[in-house]
């Protein structure tokens, strides 16, 4: 199986943890079911209007034990637990306590059958057993805490669930104290079985990365309920190696007052939602508006998952260095716009001052993360071509089905190639540029559209105009960014190109296979237009003649979670998610039997 679909496989497993029902479902389905309980285990006991109404009182106490219980739990047990929460908890009570229940009814239905003076509780030790387990597993691999307060909260609630039963007078039980030694040998073979459950899977986890596969489970667990970070990105810290990256910026100026910027990094968006450099486009634009007070638009750079930043703390390293960049030599010279399309790549070419900014896409075919060795081919040809610098942008404009990196390398590089002979070929005229910035109030990280919202900026060279379209998204539906380059056209624009910021701040927020939705797939287009238009219109409105200065900013020893890293990672996670219901049928075929004859003889 390759990286990524283990990365998939990762995102639609830890989706489902999305897919509990709402606090007040939850609340009072954990309260029909006592109800319900209470009545089944009187009405089988003594079928009579007499037998469900104690049933309904039964049933009551039931429900007000359980709401008691995880309160007590979720207050003072797990009280350094944010996890865990009532509701969860709440939940945990449901499920747990309908497993009892069956075992319980269970016995009450052996009773009926067999006229026996007392009932025996060995199927509903069995229960306890199986409820308890299933607990103790939640526990130990959500919480933090301590393994006695994990004891201590699995234990509580079912306890009060089995006690309850003891109401004197009310059902003709075993002793107390039978029941209590069935329940104490349940306990013990419940902890024994998730221990060797436990040391099972954390297997998986230490081989490969050295890390128990549970603790990696928490810190997933803890990023997807609550979104914290912490815990994730400490292993990201762990298993991270230190990389030089850098970043090219483009600054323009008019009246001696910032313009806009184009901001091309050579990191990755990622690993998903919050955590790493998932928001760093939408950082970096957002930091450097504050400096300069311009529009910022922020590309997606030739990088892969390879290049994801490890933490906060390496994103506020990158930040830094970027406030600290310094431009000089500002001139007024650019070419016109290029577009050489080959082999079904297009690269888009423009210069200023010597510095060729370059836009390679596959669109309407699938335009992934480049390989990055790319990257280095395309500085390599520039450099031939007499070019001082140049900055490569993966439009990441189109996804369409498979994308096979070793495939797409040749043709890219003979249209950039193209380009770049072409440009060398152009003059260089005085220019205008227009900029603008639209946040879409009606659309979120859960429509595919981050913080950023859209970026636009105009060139105008020797009558041409260029608009720059970038989208803080991931990713685009195919077909979308030729309809958007048709529409913009009807307002004056001689070209334009649309791109994506790759965030991944959108990943690991929705219920789909992808864990996410490009732009245009929850989205209305026509609306996204709209907004588009009007975004052009503005920049059009503000166009300016300008001068233009590229500064590029070195950062070392960045710590970033490599690619192979996040593969080994999802992976521990499909492996951990396969192995957990096997190893525990396993176990399972093993301890009833041993439990059932064990129960027998007490």
């Amino acid at each position: 199986m390759t990286g990524k679909n283990y990365r998939e496989k990762a995102i639609s497993r830890y989706s489902s943890l999305f897919t509990l029902p709402s606090a007040r479902r939850i609340y009072t389905l954990l309260v029909l079911h006592c109800l319900l309980t209470g009545v089944f285990i009187f009405i089988i006991y003594t079928p009579s209007v007499e037998g469900f109404l104690l049933g309904l009182g039964f049933g009551g106490i039931l429900a007000f034990a359980a709401f008691i219980c995880n309160y007590v739990t979720c207050r003072w047990i797990l009280h350094e637990d944010t996890i865990l929460d009532f509701r969860r908890t709440s939940f945990l009570s449901l499920i747990s306590n309908f497993i009892l229940s069956v075992f319980i009814l269970a016995d009450l239905i052996i009773f009926r059958l067999s006229g026996a003076e007392n009932i025996n509780l060995k199927a509903s030790s069995l229960g306890f057993f199986s409820s308890l387990t299933l607990r103790i597993l939640v526990f130990r691999a959500v919480s933090f805490v301590s393994i006695v307060r994990v004891g201590a909260s699995a234990i509580f609630q079912p306890s009060f669930f089995i006690a309850a039963l003891f109401i004197p007078h009310l059902l003709p039980l075993e002793s107390w104290h039978g029941a209590l030694l069935k329940s104490v040998v349940a306990t013990l073979a419940s902890f024994l079985l998730i221990e060797l459950l436990v040391r099972s899977l954390n297997k998986i986890g230490d081989e490969t990365v050295g890390i128990p596969s549970l603790h990696l489970f928490r810190a997933f667990f803890a990023n997807w309920t609550e979104g914290a970070v912490e815990p994730l990105e400490e292993i990201f810290e762990e298993l991270s190696e230190e990389r030089d990256v850098e970043v090219s910026m483009l600054a323009f100026r008019s009246d001696g007052r910032m313009k806009t910027m184009i901001v091309v990094p050579s990191l990755h968006p990622g690993p998903f939602k919050n955590v790493g450099s998932s928001y760093i486009p939408s950082m970096i634009q957002k930091a450097l508006e504050n400096k300069f007070g311009c529009v910022i638009s922020v590309q997606h750079g030739i990088s892969g998952h390879g290049l994801d930043l490890a933490s906060q703390h390496e994103n506020k390293k990158v930040l830094n260095n970027l406030l600290k960049a310094e431009f000089n030599s500002f001139r007024n010279q650019a070419s016109p716009f290029i577009q050489i399309r080959k082999e079904g790549a297009t690269a888009d070419c423009q210069v200023f001052d010597g510095h060729a900014l370059v836009i390679v896409t596959l669109s309407p075919n699938t335009t992934e993360d480049m390989p990055l060795e790319l990257k280095g081919l395309i500085e390599e040809k520039a450099t031939e071509y007499g070019f001082s610098s140049v900055s490569t942008v993966d439009a990441h404009n189109s996804i369409n089905g498979n994308f096979i990196p070793e495939k797409i390398k040749e043709p890219i590089l003979h249209a950039v190639s193209l380009a770049l002979e072409k440009a060398t070929e152009s003059p260089m005229f005085n220019f205008k540029v227009g900029a603008a910035k639209i946040i879409p109030p009606d659309l979120s990280i859960r429509d595919g559209m981050g913080p950023g919202g859209i970026s636009i900026v105009v060139v105008e060279v020797n009558g041409q105009k260029t608009a720059y379209i970038t989208i803080d998204g991931n990713n685009m539906i195919s077909g979308l960014r030729e309809k958007i380059i048709s529409e913009v056209s009807s307002l004056g624009v001689d070209y334009s190109e649309v791109t994506t910021t790759d965030t991944h701040a959108v990943n690991a927020v929705v219920l789909n296979d992808r864990g996410y939705h490009p732009v245009g797939e929850a989205i209305d287009h026509e609306k996204l237009i709209r907004y588009i238009k009007d975004g052009v219109k503005k920049a059009l409105k503000n166009l300016e003649f300008a001068e233009v200065s590229y500064c590029k900013v070195s950062i070392s020893g960045v710590k970033v979670i490599g690619e192979r890293q996040i593969d080994d990672l999802c992976m521990i996670v499909d492996e951990t998610s396969k192995k957990t219901k096997k190893n525990s049928m396993i176990l399972l075929s093993v301890f009833i039997p041993i439990l059932i004859t064990v129960f027998s003889f007490l």
